[in-house]
């Protein structure tokens, strides 16, 4: 199985092979590595890339992280320290989450990697479960149990990639005005036809705003005022 034992990389410190003390650490390669996926996305980001952003050989990286893999838990862990671990909460669990669900939003928007990382991360480190511990008191007055918290954490977390992803890709791949409004024409179109009486009625509704931001918050507002605490 790829990747390294939890207990190896999260509680015992990183140790490189005897022989010469080496001039990189293993945060220095995470940065590193952070740093090209930032630039260029996850895809840019090998072993040997990363060896010459902090001028060693290939093979010495691995006395740090034994393959890709691990060095992805770095990765996540390492950003994970920009998310709050402390602070005053409201009390108001649902305007807690929303707040954190806004903050997760900024860091992946950061990070553009992050939500495809997250989505084949297996171990928390240090730092995002300090995010977790964060998120599981502002749900304390929830009244749900540990179980019930920790799946919400998980829900609005996959929310929020799953949002960013798109938000993403939106941007990226930007439609021009002459296919946006192509496309408006044909929903137009569609929607006169007499067979689809639930689109024309959704077609003829005001439109809502359509800034990032305020798609954002009226997703999340939809989520989170629905869960269901019982």
């Amino acid at each position: 199985m790829a990747g390294a034992d939890p207990e190896r990389l999260w509680l015992r410190p990183a140790e490189p092979r005897r022989g010469r003390k080496p001039s990189f650490s293993r945060d220095a390669i995470t940065e590193a590595a952070v740093a090209l996926a930032d630039a260029e996305g996850l895809d840019a980001v090998s072993m040997r890339r990363v060896a010459g952003a902090v001028g060693a050989g290939v093979m010495s990286l691995y006395s740090y992280a034994s393959d890709k893999e691990t060095l992805l838990d770095l990765m996540v862990d390492q950003v994970s320290a920009e998310l709050p671990t402390s602070g005053p909460l409201t009390g108001d669990w649902r305007a807690d989450l929303k707040a954190m669900a806004h903050l997760q939003r900024d860091h992946m928007l950061r990070h553009p990697w992050l939500p495809a990382a997250l989505a084949t991360h297996r171990t928390p480190g240090p730092r995002v479960l300090a995010f977790l511990e964060h998120v599981l008191a502002a749900l304390r007055p929830s009244g749900l149990d540990g179980a019930g918290r920790l799946e919400v954490f998980a829900q609005l977390t996959a929310f929020v990639a799953g949002h960013v992803r798109h938000e993403l890709a939106q941007t990226q791949g930007a439609r021009s005005p002459e296919r946006v409004a192509a496309e408006a024409r044909y929903l137009a179109t569609v929607a006169q036809d007499g067979h689809h009486p639930e689109l024309a009625e959704a077609l003829s509704a005001p439109r809502r705003p359509t800034d990032p931001d305020a798609t954002f918050g009226r997703f999340l507002n939809r989520l989170v005022d629905g869960l269901n605490t019982d």
